[in-house]
């Protein structure tokens, strides 16, 4: 029998986020999400009641310290870490991934293989790339264009006894697909070397269980996963502890995750993932999940999933049924393997002028490559200011949906905007 779910409680949902309601609908989610109403909440009770460095003896320091750890733990269980010093705060994933980079320089000697993709944005591509001027061979994992997927028998040939490192998306920003991380996980191990997952478009929809999947290093910005502009990257203990230190001389290499957060995490923004993942427990103790915060934060995931598939397929469909329209990756969405997140372009437009004339309907969408530059220009998508962009997450509604395609219908169909 197939599995249900209970609908997500619209009211509620959208009550906790209080950008929602006014002017703009947000289909630009996959730039940034917007920010729960928990997660500024502790925000303020921080710079208002322990706005202090941590380290202190005295009352309000410890204060400080508490909320960084509950912060940190609070990481833990949104991605189900073994350890709570697993979890790396940073200001955003591109730094985090340049972090990574950076401090693994040590262990790779010249001649050592990374494997990177050109489907990834750019953050997991580019840190990787710099490591070349120190002898480090690059290798291109090639990305199908037929199945519009990477697929494990052209990742083969590229693997030998010096491959150190695989880096790859979970979610293109572009493509929309999850790609099956526990399976590559499982195949870079049996050929002896570790996996650094870019987790950023696949976090807002779905629950992260970096122990299931067995991955070595996950990296996301939780201001795309409805908290403020800071991220988190995790990595197995025995492996950060390995890495290079950032911070002063006498943070030793197993003061982790402290050496790889120079100059402390933000506190205040650290403090506030114990919104986002207080909501996400909310969202399923409402559809009937008991037990562990964790537990009851992978049912929120559940009824996220089923509320952003109705999302992917009234878009997908309405994309589909028109002869001037077509999607970038696949245009289907079987098992609700796809997240909300969808490219496209209409035939003789340019991208740039159908989404700012999305500007006057009041909805928020995007054109470019997103940083995907490299998979754009594969996919021979650079012209006329790359492609359109609705990125969706769960407080937008099938309402919006429809709001959105009826002002496309009405764009498309001018004529002042054709090319």
């Amino acid at each position: 029998m197939a599995q249900t779910h209970t609908p997500l409680n619209m009211d509620f949902v959208t009550s906790q986020f209080p950008a929602l309601g006014k002017k703009w609908v947000f289909f630009d989610n996959a730039g940034g999400s917007q920010t729960l109403q928990g997660a500024i909440d502790r925000i303020v009770e921080f710079l208002t009641t322990r706005d202090v460095q941590i380290g202190g003896s005295y009352e309000v320091s410890q204060a400080a310290a508490e909320a960084l750890l509950r912060g940190r733990k609070a990481g833990q269980t949104l991605v189900n870490a073994r350890r709570l010093e697993e979890i790396v705060f940073g200001p955003n994933t591109t730094v985090l991934m340049q972090t990574f980079a950076t401090t693994m320089r040590g262990q790779l000697s010249p001649g050592d293989e990374i494997v990177v993709t050109h489907a990834d944005h750019e953050s997991n591509i580019g840190p990787w790339r710099r490591l070349e001027e120190f002898g480090i061979v690059i290798k291109v994992w090639p990305f199908d264009q037929e199945s519009m997927s990477l697929r494990l028998e052209d990742l083969e040939p590229l693997m030998t006894e010096r491959t150190k490192l695989v880096c790859v998306h979970h979610v293109s920003n572009i493509l929309g697909q999850i790609n099956p991380i526990k399976d590559y996980a499982r195949f870079v191990h049996e050929h002896g070397a570790r996996i650094c997952v870019d987790g950023v478009a696949y976090a807002p929809h779905r629950a992260i269980d970096v122990q299931d999947w067995d991955v070595d290093y996950y990296i996301f910005s939780l201001y795309k996963c409805y908290g403020p502009h800071v991220a988190i990257m995790y990595g197995k203990y025995e492996h950060l502890a390995e890495l290079d230190g950032l911070y002063h001389y006498f943070y030793g290499k197993d003061k982790v995750p402290g050496k790889l957060e120079p100059g402390n995490a933000n506190y205040e923004l650290a403090f506030s993932t114990e919104g986002v993942v207080a909501y996400l427990a909310e969202l399923g103790q409402q559809a009937g999940a008991t037990g562990s915060e964790r537990e009851k934060l992978v049912a929120g995931f559940g009824a996220i999933a089923e509320q952003e598939r109705a999302l992917t397929d009234r878009t997908l469909a309405w994309l589909n049924a028109r002869n001037d329209a077509y999607v970038i990756g696949r245009p289907d969405n079987p098992g609700n393997t796809r997240v909300p997140t969808i490219a496209f372009r209409f035939e003789g437009r340019n991208s740039g002028e159908i989404a700012r004339a999305m500007d006057d309907h009041g909805i928020a969408i995007r054109f470019g490559d997103f940083h995907s530059r490299r998979l754009i220009e594969e996919l021979g998508e650079s012209h006329d200011d790359g492609v359109v962009r609705v990125s969706m997450v769960h407080y937008n509604t099938v309402e919006q949906v429809d709001r959105l395609t009826q002002a496309l219908s009405e764009i498309a169909s001018s004529k002042e905007l054709a090319s």
